[in-house]
């Protein structure tokens, strides 16, 4: 399921959160306080919840103290030893939430007779090192195991293990990932670990958002231009709400005010505060503008970005350009009219480990356009960054690093010459689609875009409502992960025979 700075991480304000001023809005995490909460796992998705001892620190051998990485087996009588494992790659969330929300990895398995296994990423959810959440996150020091290479060789251990005490050394591992799992947990592990699965499924996967590989304004530009297609008066209604915010919130009760109008349950310490939480729905929309109703992120209608314009170009002239704004808004934060007011700090996935991640290795710079742009124009000013992030952990970020490990740029010369058996897919709507991979780069590595897809639409469940383009890309990735495994097991037998003669 499945998020990066301010609390939320959007680059165009300064606000109270830990995160960098500058970096990307989390994959993943919306915030609101409902009467009720939870959702039950769907029937057909039964699985078991375990527990594997795992290592602290992969890197060094000092005697720290290890943790229990949560993860959950399919149960599945299918399944036979050396049979396929479908794996996915934990997200910043907890894991029972994206398995809850990935349903084709679980519809596909049966055909194939795989066993699904979903494993938890560290510092999320309940796998929490040095005992819980309150001593994990302490400070700078109990939360520097949280990394991208800690997490990959964490799935790498489990694996291995998992594979071992079920005499099953033989299967092999197709991977999956969407977002932050698709781009380092999945695409990444295939790259870095190839001995370990044989291919991955990375769903909205930018692996090209560091440094400058894609220009920075590339994904608020996106986002914008899904509010454009839906509706030029929509856009620039958004575009001209920020100096009204901002008028409003001046004077002794404009805060108060602020907070009483857009139903929030405290008062606001900025008009920032309420900037970020505005157009963090902006882009989860963009994120999430399915042709389909979900409840993924928010219980929300089919297009709902059209529904959003709908709501703020109703209104007669002259209504206040507030008013319109809160009636767009709504639909994202309250579209069942459960909500009892908005908290700007709930977290209800567990993804706040992110901010820690913004400010160390995962920087993501965006900047804001002027003219194609309806959020307010602001450039990119990393020593702005790294400052907040000294101010909030004691940490300067890595700016290089990601790439320096994993690669990035030259993507097509690199993955062409070293990479083999990765999908990429991504939906143009999705603004985290202009820093992934949208042309195909050799036979093996294959990009699937489709023009009117979300975030991870594709690995989410099945309906018979389904547009024929999304039935067609998932039948495609279906082929596509057939192919490596009969490559498998005929490279399995062919070895054997030669072996034997």
């Amino acid at each position: 399921m499945e998020t990066l700075a301010p609390l939320l991480l959007l680059l165009l304000f300064v606000s109270a959160s830990a995160a960098p001023i500058g970096s990307a809005p989390r994959f993943l995490g919306p915030y609101a306080r409902r009467k009720s909460s939870g959702v039950a796992s769907p029937a057909s998705y039964e699985y078991d919840v375990r527990y594997f001892g795992q290592t602290l620190d992969h890197f060094s051998f000092a005697d720290l103290p290890g943790f229990q990485q949560r993860y959950l087996v399919g149960r599945n009588d299918l399944w036979s030893r050396n049979g396929p494992i479908f794996f996915y790659c934990g997200n910043e969330g907890d894991i029972e939430w994206f398995a809850e929300n990935t349903g084709f990895v679980w519809e596909i398995a049966p055909r194939f007779g795989a066993l699904v296994v979903f494993a938890e990423h560290r510092y999320y959810g309940k796998s929490m090192p040095f005992g819980s959440r309150e001593s994990a996150y302490k400070d700078a020091k109990s939360l520097a195991y949280l990394t991208a290479e800690q997490a990959l060789a964490d799935f790498a251990t489990l694996l291995t293990d998992f594979k071992h005490n079920l005499s099953s050394e033989g299967s092999p591992v197709v991977l999956f990932g969407g977002s932050y799992g698709g781009k380092v947990l999945a695409a990444w592990m295939r790259l870095k670990y190839p001995h370990v699965a044989i291919g991955a499924l990375a769903s909205s996967a930018p692996i090209l958002q560091f440094e400058d590989i894609v220009p920075l304004e590339t994904f608020y530009d996106i986002v914008s231009n899904d509010f454009k297609r839906e509706s030029l008066s929509c856009f620039e209604f958004i575009k001209e709400s920020w100096d009204a915010l901002e008028t409003c919130g001046q004077g002794n009760d404009g805060l108060r005010n602020l907070s009483k109008d857009f139903h929030l349950c405290r008062k606001l310490n900025s008009v920032g505060e309420l900037s970020d939480w505005i157009n963090s729905a902006y882009s989860y929309l963009a994120m999430v503008d399915y042709p389909l109703p979900s409840s993924f992120l928010m219980p929300l209608p089919a297009n709902p970005i059209k529904e959003v314009c709908r709501k703020i170009d109703s209104h007669p002239n002259g209504t206040d350009i507030l008013v319109r704004i809160l009636a767009g808004i709504n639909v994202y934060y309250n579209y069942t009219g459960t909500v009892d007011c908005f908290d700007l700090e709930d977290d209800p996935h567990g993804m706040n480990g992110w901010d820690w991640q913004a400010c160390t290795e995962m920087v993501m710079p965006m900047s804001s356009s002027r003219d194609k742009s309806m959020f307010p124009t602001y450039d990119f000013d990393y020593a702005s960054y790294e400052d907040q992030c000294v101010q909030s952990y004691g940490v300067r970020p890595r700016p290089r690093w990601i790439t320096t490990e994993f690669g990035g740029h030259d993507i097509r010369t690199v993955l062409k010459k070293f990479g083999s058996n990765i999908i990429f897919s991504n939906g143009l709507l999705d603004p985290w689609s202009g820093g992934s991979v949208l042309h195909n780069i050799s036979d093996s590595i294959i990009a699937l875009a489709t023009e009117l897809g979300g975030h991870h639409l594709d690995l989410r469940p099945s309906t018979n409502e389904d547009p024929d383009w999304l039935v067609g890309q998932r039948k495609t990735e279906i082929n596509i992960i057939r192919s490596w495994l009969n490559d498998y097991y005929e490279g399995r037998k062919t070895s054997f025979l030669t072996q034997l003669y």
